[in-house]
């Protein structure tokens, strides 16, 4: 599936990877394979991206709620962060990706802190596609550390409260530096955010997908991508003054080549 020159790429897309697990039942092997070939699926998303030009991509690899899976799993997904960390360090900086880990980290083992550390620094230099991991992250969580960090610093500036806005917030959050996705996109067939760049996708067009996340690869992403580019996005106008907004974007833009 090719996209055309005409379609609308997204700025930024941000997934929720789900389905491994399920994905290595059907195929009679335990759950670990499932993510393990997930990681070669995010491997190929990654690709893709760069490819169109996305400017971002945030990925979910662990939530906050995921600490209530059995001891072993949990065990094992921290190993296969740490192995994807150590393996995929300087292919993301050789393809100019520059990797940002969001979340609570200060839960995780000091080596993998520190190894979170050495690939960021790694690819600090690359300005083609931000790839943004939330790893111990929860959209409330992300906005209560918001809060509290703006709370202290308005205690230490003896600002208003009431002159609090919401521009503050989202300077706080842990995506402040990115614009907000776009395009979301779920796989493994439920509909839901499960608690996930709350505040950021206040506008943001929901793609769900019954594709399990290791079977989801470059034309599952064309696919989301195209429904994408066909959705009208109004952001509390009419159609009609979309249309004609766009209208105006090209009569100036052919005075301006002319």
């Amino acid at each position: 599936m090719q996209l055309s020159a005409s379609t609308n790429i997204p700025r930024h897309i941000a997934i929720v990877m789900d389905g491994n697990g399920r994905w290595a039942k059907r195929q009679k092997r335990p759950r670990l394979w499932g993510h393990k070939v997930g990681v070669e699926a995010v491997r190929e998303i990654v690709k893709a991206c760069s490819a169109l030009d996305v400017e971002c991509l945030t990925i979910f690899a662990f939530s906050s709620e995921n600490w209530k899976r059995p001891e072993d799993e949990i065990k094992n997904l921290m190993g296969l962060f740490m192995m994807a960390l150590e393996r995929e360090a300087k292919a993301l900086a050789r393809n100019n990706v520059r990797l940002k880990i969001i979340g609570d980290i200060s839960q995780f083992s000091d080596k993998l802190q520190k190894k979170i550390k050495q690939v960021e620094e790694i690819t600090s230099k690359s300005n083609g596609l931000n790839l943004i991991v939330a790893a111990n992250y929860g959209g409330r969580w992300d906005i209560l550390q918001s809060v509290k960090s703006l709370a202290r610093k308005m205690d230490q500036e003896k600002r208003n409260a009431e002159l609090l806005t919401e521009q503050d917030i989202s300077s706080h959050l842990s995506t402040s530096e990115y614009p907000e996705p776009d395009l979301f996109i779920r796989t493994g067939g439920e509909k839901r955010i499960s608690n996930f760049l709350l505040w950021q996708m206040a506008y943001t067009e929901l793609y769900f997908t019954d594709v399990l996340w290791p079977d989801f690869g470059k034309e599952e992403l064309h696919r989301a991508i195209l429904d994408f580019s066909s959705r009208q996005r109004r952001f509390g106008k009419t159609g009609d003054q979309v249309v004609s907004e766009k209208q105006g974007a090209v009569i100036a833009d052919d005075q301006g080549s002319g």
